[in-house]
């Protein structure tokens, strides 16, 4: 797997965000377990100079107590823009009946949009 994409965003690249940074610092500490070594590890992945495994993102991120999320994407990385939010709140007030109706057309649309991308990638292969 190309870690190009991953290494462009987040921690990963960047180190953990200042808004985790010095607030989290015993969070860190234990998830970096007893030593000196471990808490030099994190000193690395919070510098960017080395990446952590998915498991070492998966436990800081139960020591910190936020999403994988958090630590790996910037914050305007992931989530709807603000009008989708907006729809989406109005949906999440809705009886549940309207809500799996609403539910129903987004995959709907969703499988479309990724078919359409699907059948163009092969009318291009083909046309080559």
């Amino acid at each position: 797997m190309d870690n190009a994409g991953v290494q462009s965003n987040g921690f990963l690249a960047h180190g953990i965000p200042r808004t985790l940074d010095r607030a989290a610092q015993g969070a860190r500490n234990d998830a970096a377990g007893p030593g000196r070594s471990g808490r030099l590890q994190i000193r690395r992945y919070e510098g960017g100079t080395s990446r952590p495994t998915l498991d070492v993102i998966k436990r800081l991120a139960q020591a910190l107590r936020v999403s994988a999320d958090a630590l790996v994407f910037d914050a305007a990385e992931r989530g709807p823009d603000e009008e989708l939010k907006f729809q989406f709140e109005a949906v999440a007030r809705m009886p549940n009946k309207e809500k799996e109706a609403i539910r129903t057309m987004l995959e709907a649309m969703i499988v479309k949009n990724q078919v359409a991308g699907v059948l163009e990638g092969v009318a291009k292969a083909g046309s080559r």
